[in-house]
């Protein structure tokens, strides 16, 4: 008897199990790493001149950042149950809570920009110190992130079917997970 069974064509990958498309995960990975190098960066200045960047930062405003800190979660959150609601076929409470995540976003920048007035305002700029230079770097970058996220939301909505929503919502998570680093790192520690 001959065995008439064909091997797969398709052998199995290691992405396989990876939820969403492999180059959301590329596009997440390489952001990261780029943010990680910048963090770096800052760390390593911040060595050669603790006692100006304590001072630095005690221009900044923490309460505010704290603030944004939940709001930027909460919207991480709001993105994770579009994504279920998507999962099951619920399109308007996807766009609903992609709205509420969105809007969240919006008002995480809306915070942002009036921290970034009050810096101006007290003459603060990128090449004030080393702090800031690294400062408007890091949270204008991040803030760059945030405002994709937005165009993100805005184009899935329209479509809002489980692939793409979960893309979405990966690439929001990275934006949180970046925050919740920069956050600690540039307004907290000491």
């Amino acid at each position: 008897m001959t065995d008439t069974a064909t091997p797969p064509t398709d052998a199995a990958s290691p992405f396989d199990d990876l939820p969403g498309d492999l180059m959301i995960w590329v596009l997440i990975i390489s952001e990261l790493l780029v943010f990680g190098a910048g963090l770096a960066a800052f760390l390593a200045m911040r060595l050669t001149d603790p006692q100006g960047f304590a001072a630095a930062q005690d221009h900044l405003h923490r309460a505010a950042a704290g603030l944004n800190t939940l709001v930027l979660v909460t919207s991480g959150w709001l993105a994770a149950l579009a994504h279920r609601a998507a999962t099951a076929a619920q399109p308007r409470k996807t766009r609903a809570l992609l709205a509420g995540a969105g809007a969240l976003g919006a008002v995480f920048l809306a915070i942002k920009a009036v921290e970034y007035a009050d810096a101006a305002a007290q003459g603060i700029g990128t090449e004030t110190h080393a702090f800031f230079t690294f400062y408007y770097l890091l949270t204008g970058f991040h803030a760059a992130h945030v405002l994709a996220g937005l165009a993100i939301f805005a184009l899935v909505a329209l479509r809002p079917d489980p692939r793409p929503v979960q893309a979405a919502a990966a690439f929001w998570h990275m934006v949180d997970l970046v925050w919740v680093l920069l956050f600690p790192v540039i307004y907290l520690l000491r």
